[in-house]
Parts: C-alpha cells; structure tokens; sequence
C-alpha cells in the first residue's frame, strides 16, 4: 500500500464544502477544497469504523475514543476494498459494513451507545442521533418526551475542526434544520434494556418507568445537565412570568440552567443579548428579562425573552461557590464573594458578572403621573406593563415585546370610537421602518399624555397626536352645527301642528250625541254627574226656581244676571 491514500470530494461531518480526505499511518486528515481550516484525527484517537449508505453516497463513521464520532460522506462503492485494507493494516480496526433499515416503520427501539443514540427497526439502524447535537430533553406527557437539537448560526461553522467538541455544529451546515424529536415510550423497563443489555440479566433491578429512565439515561449521556465546574450560585423556586412557573436557576462558568416540574432549560450565557431591571408600578415588585437567540423553545413556542419577577423587600444572604483565585482573577470586579441585599439586585448582580452583559433600566426622562416608569396598557387582549427605555420600549410580562427606537418610523396617539372630549384612556401606534409593520399598546392613561409625548420628542421621534386633531376637528363640527340650528329658527316658518288644517275639515271616527260637546249647567238638558245624592237634588231646585223668577220678568226692573252654581 501507499503511504498516503487520497480520496476526493468528501464531505466532512455534512460540511457544505467538499474536500479532500487522506489516510496515513499516523491518522486520517481533511482539508475543504476551497481553502481554509483542516482537520486531523491521529491514529491512537481511532476506536472504530462504519461503512453505510449515506446521503452523498457511502460514508465511514470514525468512532473516537473520546466519545466523539466523525462522518466523512462522498465515498464510491467501490472505495470499500481500499478503506478497509487502511482501516485494517494501519489502524488496526475492523471497517464494519452496516445496512440501515428501509421499512419507514416509526415504531422500533432506542439503544444509547457510547457516542449516539440508535433507533432500530428490526434489529437495524433506521437512523443515529449523536450526544453531541442535543442540547435539552424534557418529559412532554405522560409517556412522551421531547429531544431538542441544537440550532448553531448557519455561517459560523462549515461543520470541521472539531464538530463534536461543539453542539450543532453538524446541524449548521444544511439549509433546514431539525430541532426538535418526540418518543413516545409506554412501560416500564430497566436500566439495562434501556442500554441494551440483556433483560434476564437484569432480572434483579427495580423496574422504572420506561419514559423517565430514557430521559435519566439520555440526560447522563448527551451531558444536558452537566456543564464544565460546579454551580457557582442556586436560587430556588423563582417565579418566572414567561414561560409561567416556579424554577430552580442554577449558574455555572459558561451557561445557566433552569430546572422545573415539567421542564429544564440549560441556557449559555452567550445567547445572552439583553438584560433588563423593571420595577413595577406596584412598588412591591420587581422585574428581570432577559432577551435571548436563539429564543427558548417549548414545543411549537417560542420565548425570544424570559421574564422573572421578585419581592423588591425579600432579602438573600449568599457566598458565591468560586476560589480566591479566581475571584482575583477571571472575575475581578465582576463578582463578590458575598452578597447580603435584596435578592433581585443579586440576582441581576450575578448575571451581569457572568454573561458580561450591560443592565439596561427604565429611563430617568420619563415617568408616569403617578412618578412611575411603568406604564399599564395592552397589546391586544393581555396587559401588561410599557417601559421607556434609554435605547428602546420594552412590553412585559407577555407577549415580551422589544422595540427600539432606531426601528421606529413614527409614534401615533389616538383613539378609536368613542366621544374623543370624554376619553380618559388612549392608544399608542408604533409604525417600524422598512414596512416591518405596527405595534399598537392601547388603554393608556390619559394623563401621561403630555409627559409621553415630551419624552418621544426628546429622544427625536416622530410623533403624530390624532386625538388633538380628533378634538379640534369636533369641537368645530359641533360650533357650526349649533350656528346652523340657530339659523333654521329665525328663517323658517314655526311649525304650527294641525292648526294649519282646514276649519271645515270633520273627524269622521267621531260622533258627537248633541252639538254642543259638553252640557253647560245652565242649559235645560243639563244632568249633573252627580244626581244621585243629596247635593245634587238641591242644586236642581235652586235652578227650577230661578227659571221660574226669570219667567215673569218686572218691565221696570233690569234683568236679573243668572246664577251660577258651583
């Protein structure tokens, strides 16, 4: 055999770019074809090797005895005689011949290797996931559990030099990537099926739940919970608003964790983009957010920003879990060894040390009219609280919205229905540059009116206030109005009902018994309402007699004036 043997076009843990691969006796190297970074494997670091169907055409899965598997994908049918002769005479290993399962079946059983995890059907490979490429697992149901894969920026790697010292760095190389997986696992099994081992041989083992003991067993083997040193601080059973629930927080060098009933999330600090301290208008409590990318992911649900929330009065004492020498060194005027303050400033003290991230708070230009830097309003349906940062707005708990003001095209106050002179609320339209859209916040006090639209105007936005226009445009609405009514009265003609209808005009619905309508008591055919009492029979006497006098008149005398009677 050749010192070196080459081999063109291949691709190194599914790199975007080919290159070239060599074998030698010392070990095994790649090099992209385009120039750039190569990789080396030595010979001692070489524990196994897979000849299988792949993507590009046949691959050689290098199993490294660190834990670690390289793929080099590309190779031609008949490379095989020639690997293996290498792989045999120079590195002293068997290359096994390895056929993947074709049925589809999406039923099988999942084995943990040393450096993946296998899911077979029928006693074949349907496909591997490498340790290296999950980044979380959580229980999802009663019998199901989600794996999450790790989502890597797609120009930050073109998957060599070292792929499985880092997660994602295979997934970065497609154009889509797969992030999350689901089992479903019914049972119950032991810790050695679970790997797969023989089950008579642990026939003495307590039997678990088959679900937890894969998420306990892939937990330990992909490293989710295990980060580079011990924690450095615990805080337990924080209230978080987004995602809603209690967490435990632990902080390590390089990465957070936040451990729940249902779910754990192990966070690196370097998804870190933001850092914010909100107080509450409450006085009571106080806020922390965090902004992060790649968001937080919880099945289909994304969180671009985790929201906690403390007692502003709820004291901690804590010391730090860090050597002196580090405390002088690595974090030298970052951290102190011991805190003894209100736990939301340790907290966010914390963070800012380890992430090395600015704290961002509400700007001192504004406040509300109760002396607030939180405004109450809404997005929709879900209120919440708008704070005016130096930089940008800022919505919480959810949804968790960021603006800044350097995205922002103009600011419109208005209102929507409504008699505008009586409002005591009003909205707030946030138009974005470049059609990015709008976000509206609406049901703002109309009292901070006046400061809101001195501070938007500080920081050189464009502002458009409707509601002034609204007013203006009504209130000269309704002057005309009340001069053209004015107007109508002195022109036009008093509307005078039915007395313009003809005189002679008759209801014919009517019908009268006698021509006069009501009997005057004077008239002869007068009968009183009353006739059947006492007081009545009087009356009628005291006429009869008067009619009487007034029938034989003295010529000499006036005439007498009738009486009349009540």
């Amino acid at each position: 055999m050749a010192a070196i043997e080459s081999f063109d076009n291949i691709y190194l843990d599914l790199s975007k770019e080919n290159g070239k691969c060599r074998f030698a006796e010392t070990g095994l190297g790649w090099k992209p074809a385009g120039g750039g970074e190569a990789f080396t494997l030595d010979q001692s670091n070489i524990g196994g090797a897979q000849w299988s169907r792949a993507a590009k055409g046949y691959e050689v899965k290098v199993m490294q005895r660190n834990s670690g598997i390289i793929q080099l994908d590309g190779f031609q049918q008949e490379d095989y005689e020639r690997l293996s002769k290498i792989f045999k005479n120079w590195y002293s290993t068997n290359l096994e011949n390895k056929e993947h399962s074709l049925r589809g079946w999406n039923w099988g059983k999942a084995e943990f290797g040393k450096a993946e995890l296998t899911f077979n059907v029928q006693n074949r490979p349907a496909f591997e996931v490498p340790y290296s490429e999950i980044s979380n697992t959580n229980l999802a149901g009663r019998n199901e559990i989600a794996v999450e894969f790790a989502v890597s920026e797609a120009g930050k790697a073109n998957g060599h030099n070292g792929a499985a010292e880092g997660k994602g760095k295979k997934a970065s190389a497609g154009r889509d990537q797969l992030v999350e997986m689901r089992f479903y696992i019914p049972g119950t099994t032991t810790r050695k099926e679970a790997e797969g081992g023989d089950a008579g041989s642990g026939a003495d083992e307590e039997e678990k739940n088959a679900v937890t003991l894969f998420y306990d067993t892939l937990i330990e083997k992909a490293e989710i919970g295990e980060t580079a040193g011990d924690t450095i601080a615990t805080f337990l059973d924080v209230l978080h608003l987004t995602p809603r629930g209690r967490f435990d927080i632990d902080m390590y060098d390089a990465s957070f964790r936040l451990r729940g009933k249902t779910y754990d999330y192990k966070i690196q600090y370097e998804a870190i983009k933001k850092f914010m301290v909100l107080p509450k208008p409450d006085d009571l409590h106080c806020m922390l957010c965090i902004g992060l990318d790649p968001p937080l992911r919880q099945g289909q649900t994304r969180y671009p920003f985790i929201v906690m929330q403390f007692k502003q009065d709820e004291e901690v004492t804590l010391d730090l879990n860090i050597t002196e020498e580090e405390l002088n060194g690595k974090y030298k005027d970052k951290l102190a060894s011991h805190y003894e303050q209100p736990l939301h400033q340790v907290v966010a003290y914390i963070f800012k040390g380890l992430a090395n991230k600015k704290v961002s708070t509400p700007a001192k230009d504004f406040t509300t009219h109760r002396q607030q830097y939180g405004i109450k309003c809404s997005i929709k349906a879900s209120e919440g609280f708008l704070y005016c940062l130096e930089k940008a707005f800022m919505f919480v708990p959810k949804p968790a919205t960021y603006i800044s003001y350097e995205q922002t095209q103009s600011i419109t106050f208005s209102r929507v229905g409504g008699a505008v002179s009586a409002l005591s609320t009003f909205d707030i339209t946030v138009l974005l540059k470049n059609g990015a859209g709008s976000s509206q916040f609406s049901n703002i006090n109309r009292e901070d009116l006046k400061a809101l639209e001195d501070f938007f105007k500080l920081k050189g936005l464009r502002v458009k206030n409707e509601i002034d226009e609204d007013a203006n445009l009504l209130a000269a609405a309704m002057r005309e109005e009340v001069m053209d009514s004015s107007e109508e009265e002195v022109v036009a003609a008093p509307d005078r009902g039915s007395a313009d209808e003809d005189d002679e005009s008759v209801d014919d619905d009517f019908r009268a018994e006698s021509d006069s309508d009501v009997a005057e008591e004077y008239d002869s055919n007068h009968e009183s309402d009353g006739s059947g009492s006492d007081e009545s029979d009087v009356d009628n006497q005291v006429d009869d007699d008067e009619e009487d006098d007034d029938a034989e008149p003295d010529e000499d005398a006036p005439p007498k004036k009738k009486k009349k009677t009540a």
